[in-house]
């Protein structure tokens, strides 16, 4: 087709009729005949009436007007003949469970709470990509599968679900659900519980250290130690670390206190008497040696007298 471009002088709507418009639209979307109606309409408002400034401004113009054919293909008939009605509504419901579960991750971001408030949002998009991946059959024998998932090379359902699954599966978020993953761990709430108690404690006493690690110290000794107990049955998810990370900061960072480990006191002793064994062990070996060097020298007796005396007469 011979390009339709035409100079013109034109300085209003009237010069410029309708079947160059036709023709422009016809050039840019010729395998679209749906949309020449109402891209002519667009062109004719936003081109014409700025006194047809020239070829390139006309191209822009037209560039917008793709608008109304590639971002409604449903006005025009033009949408993917493989997707039907049943899978259209399936990828919308993944979309707007999808959207909600981005949003919870985002408001409970900091402090982490993503495991206790976004479980629910979770399921429902699994469950929503479940549907979508699976080979069942829906409503007329359809199976949205190959057509939603493996239609293109990106795979972008496929893609979005795993980055969030990835997310989920990071942040250990299992560990404080029951095995259903319909609610929270008894533990888990006790445990958050435990922390909102310590933490209402420092509130209290802000304007006093000093009072506050000595009041604080029990509930807070508490809570390190029901921790020290999740973190060996690894019962941990990130909501109970982020948590656990707060309180501690601010009770030995911001507050300056400190709470004496029950296992403190065998370790020092253990190390003192490592300390010193070398000092027993040389100590104990030189006085053994100084026994060695001491001997005993017993002088000879003299003989009896009666025996004296006897030599003294066989002299005689």
């Amino acid at each position: 087709m011979a390009s339709p471009w035409r100079s013109t002088e034109a300085t209003n709507s009237e010069e410029v009729n309708a079947p160059l418009c036709i023709e422009l639209v016809g050039y840019m979307f010729g395998n679209y005949p749906a949309c020449l109606l109402e891209t002519w309409i667009y062109f004719h408002s936003h081109v014409i009436e700025t006194q047809a400034r020239g070829k390139q401004e006309a191209v822009q113009s037209l560039g917008k007007a793709t608008a109304f054919c590639v971002w409604s293909p449903k006005r025009y008939g033009f949408d993917d003949l493989e997707v039907n009605e049943y899978c259209t509504k399936l990828l919308h419901i993944y979309g707007e469970r999808y959207v909600t579960y981005a949003n919870c991750l985002v408001s409970y971001a900091r402090p982490v709470k993503v495991c206790q408030n976004c479980y629910t949002h979770f399921n429902s998009l699994t469950e929503i990509n479940t549907n979508i991946s699976s080979d069942q059959l829906g409503p007329g024998n359809v199976s949205c599968h190959d057509s939603l998932m493996r239609s293109d090379r990106l795979m972008l359902l496929y893609t979005l679900y795993s980055d969030m699954e990835e997310i989920w599966e990071s942040a250990e978020c299992k560990q404080c659900l029951t095995e259903d993953g319909e609610a929270l761990t008894n533990e888990t709430v006790y445990f958050m519980a435990m922390a909102n108690q310590s933490l209402t404690c420092f509130q209290q006493y802000l304007s006093n250290h000093t009072e506050l690690c000595k009041d604080c110290k029990a509930s807070y000794k508490r809570l390190n130690e029901l921790y020290g107990r999740m973190e060996k049955n690894q019962t941990l998810c990130i909501d109970i670390e982020d948590a656990m990370n707060i309180t501690r900061r601010l009770w030995s960072k911001n507050y300056k206190c400190s709470l004496p480990r029950e296992e403190t006191v065998p370790v020092i002793a253990v190390s003192s008497f490592m300390l010193f064994l070398p000092i027993i062990f040389y100590l104990s070996s030189f006085l053994h040696s100084e026994q060695k060097k001491r001997k005993l020298i017993h002088p000879n007796r003299a003989k009896s007298s009666s025996s004296l005396m006897n030599i003294q007469d066989k002299f005689s």
